[in-house]
């Protein structure tokens, strides 16, 4: 087992978090608006997703999402979260305050934030249960069960240090920046998950068309 192979599993785990995309978003949002705690809770709730789509290629279930059905419906739903989401970011933005005593959103809030926009976000699902599902019956093939999660587990380190550095750059910005720039991030993390949300909505509505 070399220490390469290892690097370009913990180089696929930041691969797949470093994308600007609904999580990313709502990390930089959470980060700025209530510090770096509340940003990395985002991330974890990100992860224990990826983790529930792991289990699934486990389980051999990646086979689910190939029905027009159930795609059509992981569309949809991933639009309506990431809509509501961008919203409901952009309404609290306008009651933004600077001041360290404002009030800010729950951990368990942050957590089921990151956790329903990687869960319903079908690019997400398509890579654990696709190009990753791929990957790891290949691997697995190859290697002993230990070797096989042991590869598994750099996956999440890289995971890790990308929420750690979002986390990070975003809660240590907020001391450098004034009410009204925080509010326009704010606003601009909003618009970009609703644009997502359209994105997925218009895949929806095509895939229920061409079904």
């Amino acid at each position: 087992m070399s220490v390469s192979i290892l690097a370009s599993y913990i180089l696929l785990g930041l691969s797949l978090a470093a994308p600007i995309g609904p999580v990313n978003a709502a990390r930089i949002e959470k980060g700025i608006k209530n510090g770096f705690l509340h940003s990395w809770i985002v991330g974890v709730g990100g992860m224990v997703a990826d983790a529930t789509f792991m289990v699934c290629v486990y389980f051999g279930l990646n086979h689910f999402i190939e029905a027009p059905f159930i795609q059509t419906f992981l569309w949809l739903f991933g639009a309506f979260v990431l809509i509501y989401s961008g919203i409901e970011a952009m309404t609290k933005a306008s009651l933004f305050q600077i001041a360290e005593s404002r009030k800010k959103d729950s951990l368990t809030h942050c957590f089921f934030t990151g956790y329903l926009m990687s869960i319903s976000n079908p690019m997400s699902m398509l890579f654990w249960l696709g190009i990753y599902g791929s990957i790891m019956v290949k691997t697995a093939q190859t290697t002993t069960t230990e070797e096989f999660l042991l590869y598994t587990s750099m996956i999440f380190v890289g995971l890790t240090i990308w929420d750690l550095f979002i986390a990070g750059i975003t809660s240590g910005s907020r001391r450098f920046l004034t009410a009204t720039i925080l509010k326009a991030i704010a606003y601009l993390s909003g618009f970009s998950l609703i644009g997502f949300g359209l994105y997925f909505a218009i895949h929806g509505i095509l895939t229920l068309i061409t079904y």
